[in-house]
């Protein structure tokens, strides 16, 4: 990997990813790393034992007299509101009362000297429940009359009559599974208490904005009063998006009323029960199509587990419509969202965040088309492609499609139709082993839906040595956005990359930051720290062609300043602007052009611009036990003018594998009291390195450059490669089709854990 220091050109260059040494060496600062305070307690929360209750009584003696105990906190002590609902429906108490709406709910918290002492004294309390009904998955909820947890959305367009004049006509249901973020770090909080109404709260959060509001609430003070600081975490995947707050809220009440550091860490386990996980949908689907594979129609319903409050399930769920539709035009489309409430934890962002639900649907309708007419699914994907002109089911122009490109590329690449024609071959002889061959593309689109999020912030101070601090509203989470944007500032400013350091987000510096999510990371903060630097150099441009009596466009800013004929050092060049009284700090904004939206109408462009790519996937398929192995991927990758190609390559590495996981071993289950079985690394199986294809290769569209002016034309790849892995998944559904000469696709539903693979073996021997 390149690592030289390098002037102009940083913003396209592999430079290393800024803690990643760091990171494996143990050297990185984490939430927990941080010195505490003489006198820290630590805090540990109490969690509900049923599914669904009301709470008759709750006797904490036994644990206010446990050793160590310092406080114990229940909702009669929160000054403000028991509320960290992060879209304002006042839905998600910070402690329950008088009802728990699922197992593992918060009711109170320990804080005590240890921690160890704090979780032993949570066992000891008494609580009796009278338990009410409660329904555990979103199908149950519907039929027992749960409603919905936030407004659902439909969206349509064009004349549904295709339905029912459409030449061929299918129906289904596909039910696809959630899946634990598994971050390494798990949720932390340190808070420390300050005068008056004052209080620092570290923590890893990918929004700390929503943390600062959310603490300032509970705390009933002003948001001025409350300083949130993340240096980096350790994995965030959308699951410290707004599930750290009751973290957060907890030790910052704590240190406030105790006017000591109170730090609150949970076990893996317990993290498991009290955080939310990417939301399980059951979708209904009906498609009319004709002989020739394309689409007229679809209509389509998305009942999502939502569990007991809304989080950010309608987004969620917004998003799986606004992807329903894949890489595919629909000329008539009708889709609806079931945000269910159901009594378990209520589901929260993750890496796609809904979108790839809404993706896995529009491939099983490929998929469906391609064995009911006995064609090559790719033939039936290549005939749907959305042409430039063509309107989404939200009525978004598409304008900048590349897919034809990346699959003719991949096709040649990965030698697909020679492959899939071995793949048959091998088939047809029977035996123990088939296998199973897709290519499979995503089209993704780019913005939070919440139009308003699409801002930043930053802050570039040059000091009269030449360093370079900058601070920025996005958080470091591994994905290596404090790198790219500091390449961004160094070319800028043309100077080495190594005058500048970025220091942890806060929101000191930066206010009213947006979570860094959406995969929109380098494309807001990238672009607000170009604005900032834009103003330094108009600024310091000024002032030298002032002093030299030159215009400014015989200025150049650089390693070596240039004014006219003369050359001075840049670190000479700004103590001299220092000493001349030019400010030497700015602070840089943007906010993402063309996007609007309107929920009600169901119409707008959501999406500034798309994200493409395409995967190849080849399985082998152990027919007496499900078991399988990735014999292959080839990736194919659009990141339109990369920042840094080789942390975009990791990222598109990264997410296929975790996608991969979503879609084949990580199955969530829930007993038939309500309780999460599958809560730690023992039953919930993440994909391990012997998981990965044997062969992967990953390459990315280097010829694609973002039509939109985002940072340095770049595109977002923190989540579109997400969903590449469903080659895998429809690879595995060719290998058990083998059983019935691919008249019939199997159907199998995800995670297609060999469970499900050899089930669905067996209903076709």
């Amino acid at each position: 990997m390149k690592q030289d220091v390098i002037v102009k050109g940083a913003a396209h260059t592999s430079i290393i990813h800024d803690s990643a040494i760091k990171h494996v060496t143990g050297q990185a600062d984490y939430t927990d790393d941080l010195m505490m305070p003489e006198g820290t307690l630590h805090g540990y929360l109490g969690l509900s034992t049923v599914a669904h209750g009301r709470i008759v009584s709750m006797d904490l003696d036994a644990v206010r007299k446990a050793p160590g105990v310092h406080l114990v906190l229940t909702a009669e002590d929160i000054p403000g509101v028991n509320d960290i609902s992060p879209n304002g429906l006042h839905d998600d108490p910070v402690f329950a009362t008088p009802e728990v709406q699922f197992l593992g709910q918060p009711i109170f918290a320990v804080i005590a000297e240890t921690r160890d002492l704090a979780r032993r004294a949570c066992k000891l309390a008494r609580v009796e429940y009278e338990e009410l009904p409660f329904s555990l998955d979103a199908i149950a909820a519907r039929d027992a009359g749960l409603g919905y947890v936030t407004k659902p959305l439909r969206l349509a367009r064009g004349d549904m009559a295709e339905m029912d004049t459409a030449p061929r006509r299918l129906e289904g249901r596909l039910t696809v599974g959630g899946q634990e973020h598994f971050y390494l770090e798990s949720q932390i909080a340190f808070a420390i208490p300050g005068e008056d109404d004052e209080v620092i709260v570290n923590t890893s959060t990918q929004h700390p904005s929503e943390v600062q509001h959310m603490v300032a609430h509970v705390l009933d003070v002003p948001s001025n009063a409350v300083v949130v600081n993340v240096r980096r975490m350790g994995g965030g995947f959308g699951g410290k998006e707004s599930q750290m707050n009751i973290f957060c809220v907890t030790a910052a009440l704590a240190a406030k009323k105790l006017k000591r550091a109170v730090k609150i860490r949970p076990d893996r386990d317990d993290d498991f029960q009290i955080t939310g996980k990417r939301h399980d949908f059951v979708i209904d689907y009906r498609c009319g199509y004709d002989e020739t594979g394309k689409i007229h129609a679809v209509d389509a319903d998305f009942y999502a587990r939502c569990g007991f409050s809304a989080d950010l399930s309608g987004p969620v769920t917004d998003r799986a419509l606004f992807h329903a539709d894949n890489a595919y035009y629909y000329p008539a489309v009708e889709l609806r969202s079931h945000p269910m409430k159901t009594n378990t934890v209520s589901n929260t962002a993750f890496r796609g965040f809904g979108g790839p639900q809404g993706v896995i649907m529009a491939e099983r309708i490929v998929e469906d088309i391609a064995y009911a007419l006995g064609r090559d699914p790719l033939e039936i994907r290549k005939a749907n492609l959305y042409q430039n002109g063509q309107l989404t089911p939200y009525h978004q122009e598409v304008e900048d499609q590349i897919l034809p490109r990346i699959f003719e590329e991949l096709e040649a690449s990965s030698d697909y139709h020679a492959r899939r024609r071995a793949v048959l071959d091998w088939n047809a002889r029977g035996g123990t082993i088939r296998k199973g061959i897709a290519l499979t593309p995503v089209k993704f689109g780019i913005s939070f839906t919440a139009t308003w999020f699409n801002q930043a912030g930053a802050l570039v101070h040059i000091y009269s040595d030449g360093s370079i601090h900058l601070n920025h509203g996005g958080t470091e989470m591994g994905q290596g956005l404090n790198t790219k944007v500091a390449q961004v500032v160094a070319e800028a400013l043309g100077v080495s990359i190594d005058r500048i350091k970025i220091t942890k987000t806060t929101t000191e510096k930066v206010p009213n930051t947006s979570a860094t999510a959406a995969s929109s990371g380098s494309d807001l903060n990238g672009m607000a720290a170009l604005n900032a630097c834009e103003q330094l150099l108009a600024r310091l441009k000024a002032f030298a062609a002032e002093a030299k009596q030159v215009d400014p466009e015989f200025v150049t800013i650089g390693e070596t300043v240039r004014i006219g004929d003369e050359e001075i050092p840049f670190q000479d060049f700004i103590n001299t602007a220092y000493i001349a009284r030019v400010q030497l700090s700015a602070a840089g904004f943007y906010k993402t052009p063309k996007i609007h939206w309107n929920r009600d109408t169901g119409r707008g462009r959501p999406f500034y611009y798309y994200a493409y790519g395409a995967a190849c996937a080849e399985v082998s398929v152990d027919t007496l036990t499900g078991e399988y192995v990735v014999e292959r991927a080839d990736v194919l990758h659009d990141v339109g003018r990369s920042l840094n190609p080789a942390l975009d390559k990791g990222q598109v590495e990264g997410a296929f594998i975790q996608g991969m996981g979503w879609l084949t071993s990580e199955e969530l289950w829930w007993d038939q009291k309500g309780r999460l079985r599958t809560h730690a690394p023992s039953t919930y199986k993440i994909p391990l390195a012997s998981d990965r294809p044997k062969v992967f290769n990953v390459a990315l569209a280097d010829w694609s450059v973002n039509r939109e002016n985002t940072i340095k034309r770049s595109k977002a790849v923190g989540e579109p490669p997400f969903m590449l892995p469903i080659s895998v998944f429809q690879a595995l559904n060719m290998a058990v089709a083998s059983f019935n000469g691919y008249r019939e696709n199997p159907r199998i539903d995800a995670p297609a854990t060999p469970e499900r693979v050899l089930m669905a073996i067996e209903r076709l021997r």
